[in-house]
This record gives C-alpha cells, sequence and structure tokens, in this order.
C-alpha cells in the first residue's frame, strides 16, 4: 500500500505544478496588456476599437474555453486511474468541440458592425472593431485548441512546457505587433488590422508547438489518431462539464465587465482609477488562478483513485498557498499604493493626483478583494477536480450578479460610497461564492469514500 502524502510532500507537488502555470498565466495577461500599450501609442481611435474589439474577442474566448478547462480533470482521473484511451477520447472530444464552438462563433465575429452599432457604439468605432474581430475570429479556433492541448498536459503534470509555450508566444506577440501595427521591418503599416493578424500568427505558431511536442514526448497516447473518428458518449461528457465551466466564466467576467460601467457612471477620472487597480488586481490573481489548475489537477487524480485522504489534504495545502501569496499581496497593496498606481501615469497627467487619491482607496478594496477570489476560484478549482460544475454554474450566477452587483449599485449609488461601494459589493459577491463552493467541495469530499468517477473507456 502506497503511504499517504504529508502536507508537506502535497506543497512541494502543487508548487511543482502550479508556479509554471502562475508563470504562464502572467505570460497571458502580458499579451493582453502588450497590444494595450502598442494600440495605445499608434492612437486613441485604434486603441478604442482595440479595447471593443479584445473585449468581445475575450469574452467569446471564455465562454469556449470551458471545454478546455474540462479537459483537464476528465484527462487527470483518466491519468490517475492508467486509462490511456480514456485520456486519448476526452483531448480528442474537447478539440471536436472547440472547433465546433468557433465555427458557429465566426459568422458573429464577421458581421460584428451592425451589432455593435445596435448596443450603442459608434459607426465608425464598430466598423474599425470588425476589420480586428474578421481576422481574430478565424484566430478564435487555434487559440481554442491551444487551450485544449495545455489543458491536456496541465493534467499530465507537463505544465514546464505550457509555461516556456506561453512566455515564448507573448514575445512573439510583441514583435509581430511593432511590426505589423507601425509597418516596421519593411511590413505594411496595419494598426488595428495588425494587431489582429499577430494574433491569428501567434494563435497558429502556439497550436503548431504544442501538437509537436504532445506528439513528441507522448507518442503512446497517440493523440491525434483517427483525430476524425466522432465518439459522441465522451464529447456529451465534456460538454456536459465545459458549458457550466464556461457560463461560469462568462458570469465572472460580465460582472467585472458590469462594475466597469458602473465605474464609468461617476466619471472619467473614478473609471481611470478603476481600470488601473483592476489590471494591479487581474495580475496577482494570476498567482491563484494558476494555483486553482494545479488544484484541479491533483483533485482530479485524488477523485480517479477514490483516495479522500489524498483530497483533502492536497487541498489544504493548496488553500494553505494561496492565503499565504494572499497575504503578501495584500501587504503591497497596502503598503505601496501610491507606487503601483503610479506606474500607469504619466508625470504630466493634469489628473494624476486625483486618480492616485481614488485609486488608494480602492486598492484598499482590492486587498480584501485577493482573499474573496481567491478563495472562490481555489474553490471551483478543486470542484472541477472532482467533475462538480453545474451546481458551482448555479451559486457564481447568484453570487456574482444576483449579490455582488445588486450590493455594487446599492453601496455605489443608493447609499453613496461611490467607487469604493462598487468594489465592496464585488468582494462580497465573490467572498459568498466562496464561502459556498468551498463548502461544498468539502462535502464532496467526505462523500469520496463511497462514490468515484464514472469510467470513460
Amino acid at each position: 500500500m502506497q503511504t499517504p502524502l504529508t502536507h508537506s510532500q502535497h506543497i512541494r507537488a502543487i508548487t511543482r505544478i502550479g508556479l509554471p502555470l502562475v508563470g504562464g498565466h502572467l505570460a497571458q495577461f502580458l499579451i493582453g496588456l502588450t497590444d494595450t500599450v502598442m494600440m495605445g501609442w499608434y492612437g486613441v481611435e485604434a486603441l478604442a476599437a482595440l479595447v471593443l474589439g479584445t473585449t468581445v474577442f475575450f469574452v467569446t474566448f471564455l465562454l469556449g474555453s470551458g471545454f478546455a478547462f474540462a479537459v483537464m480533470p476528465l484527462v487527470a482521473s483518466a491519468a490517475a486511474e492508467g486509462d490511456e484511451i480514456g485520456l486519448r477520447r476526452i483531448t480528442r472530444m474537447g478539440l471536436w468541440l472547440s472547433v465546433i464552438y468557433g465555427a458557429l462563433f465566426l459568422p458573429m465575429f464577421w458581421f460584428s458592425a451592425p451589432l455593435l452599432e445596435a448596443l450603442g457604439q459608434a459607426p465608425e468605432l464598430a466598423a474599425e472593431a470588425q476589420v480586428y474581430l474578421r481576422i481574430t475570429g478565424v484566430a478564435l479556433i487555434p487559440a481554442l485548441l491551444v487551450m485544449v492541448i495545455k489543458s491536456y498536459l496541465a493534467a499530465l503534470e507537463r505544465t514546464a512546457v505550457v509555461f516556456w509555450i506561453t512566455v515564448l508566444a507573448a514575445a512573439a506577440n510583441a514583435l509581430a505587433n511593432y511590426m505589423l501595427i507601425f509597418g516596421n521591418w519593411g511590413a505594411p503599416e496595419l494598426g488595428v488590422a495588425g494587431a489582429a493578424c499577430a494574433s491569428l500568427i501567434v494563435h497558429l505558431v502556439s497550436l503548431v508547438g504544442v501538437v509537436i511536442y504532445a506528439r513528441a514526448t507522448l507518442p503512446a497516447h497517440n493523440l491525434f489518431a483517427r483525430l476524425w473518428r466522432p465518439d459522441f458518449d465522451v464529447l456529451a461528457r465534456v460538454l456536459r462539464m465545459g458549458v457550466p465551466i464556461g457560463l461560469t466564466n462568462f458570469a465572472e467576467v460580465g460582472l467585472f465587465a458590469a462594475s466597469s460601467i458602473m465605474m464609468g457612471w461617476l466619471g472619467t477620472v473614478p473609471l481611470a482609477a478603476h481600470g488601473i487597480v483592476l489590471q494591479i488586481g487581474t495580475a496577482a490573481f494570476m498567482i491563484h488562478l494558476g494555483l486553482s489548475n494545479a488544484a484541479t489537477v491533483r483533485a482530479g487524480n485524488a477523485f480517479g483513485q477514490k483516495d479522500r485522504l489524498a483530497l483533502r489534504r492536497g487541498a489544504q495545502s493548496v488553500i494553505a498557498l494561496s492565503a499565504f501569496f494572499a497575504a503578501i499581496t495584500c501587504a503591497i497593496f497596502l503598503i505601496w499604493p501610491e507606487a503601483l498606481i503610479s506606474l500607469f501615469l504619466s508625470d504630466n497627467d493634469p489628473d494624476r493626483a486625483a486618480i492616485i487619491t481614488i485609486g488608494t482607496g480602492l486598492l484598499v478594496m482590492a486587498a480584501l478583494f485577493q482573499l474573496a477570489d481567491g478563495m472562490q476560484v481555489l474553490a471551483l478549482g478543486l470542484l472541477r477536480g472532482v467533475q462538480d460544475t453545474t451546481v458551482p454554474m448555479i451559486i457564481a450566477g447568484i453570487s456574482y450578479w444576483g449579490l455582488g452587483l445588486t450590493t455594487a449599485y446599492l453601496l455605489g449609488f443608493t447609499w453613496g460610497f461611490g467607487g469604493i461601494g462598487v468594489w465592496a459589493g464585488l468582494v462580497i459577491g465573490l467572498a459568498a461564492a466562496g464561502v459556498m463552493m468551498m463548502s461544498r467541495f468539502w462535502l464532496r469530499a467526505d462523500r469520496l469514500a463511497t462514490s468515484g468517477p464514472a469510467s470513460v473507456s
């Protein structure tokens, strides 16, 4: 009988898996930041079109990435059971669903200008955003396929390659942007279309890279054998898990989009401060997201083996790690708020002092936000590891929108707390989701001794 791992051994295993994933998420975050900064250099109108286009792309991508996130726990459980046929079938159907999803949304991207105008956008801005979306609509499919194969590799604890692929993609994206947006090195000056072309190139190259790596290092899985062959039982299983995950992602990103709209009601300066603090908070959140992915893999392994002790100890260990990093980021936010906010501002900006004043208050809320958001994303990762996604989706919808958004409006506007009130509503909604989801996970962990994952073989 195998000796159970201690908490310190679990922490080492989670760190080995999680740190490359954290780095990969930070590199992915850097890709979006690079696009924004370079387009800001190019022109304000182009930047506005990019922001609009990337918002549509990102929301659509997050919704479709549910299939990739579903692949991770399913492959982890299949690997723990020694079911190589099953993990191949799961990954293959994740690829199928991603292609189908991307193809269904391509017409929306292609004819996006009328839709954006219907949502109140200026015709010129909508037309420029459509130029971006027509190109990135094609890029959606390879982007989702890369996510599926990354999830497959992460589930097999090959996270270092996930990190390096994302880092190289970030570097390639910066170079391609510099060349195609501005017309450097003999390339045509394409502006917004150049940023879209850079994204398409990066996603295609990343796809080729992960496919070559998977084929070369894991030939026994024969991952792409009979890729054309449908497998409806497994496809239905990935679909059942992937749709709730995608909708949960959509609910969360929708909460933050709605909070930005609310901050815009308060004025340009509060919105600018909100955007800066949200960028800072998002960068710190990547730590918890990487740990959440590691939690999904470890919980999926324990679930596949029906090992309740490993599941509980692994969960306790990853929660401790997340709390440790949250404490560090909270301290940084509270001790050096002005220095952090100043990184995003010019010394000559006439609104600099006002933005720093408002942003300092928001960073206090962002410190609490780290604790709440870290808890809820960790609980989501653990629940996905035990293949529980539908009820968490319902909890997310109620907590994010029913409680969080309502409280944000009441505190921010009805009771006059402004931006602090809006952020307090976000914290309350995320904390409620975290408490309910974490409670549900521990109930599931207690039942593990008498239940286990369904077979996919």
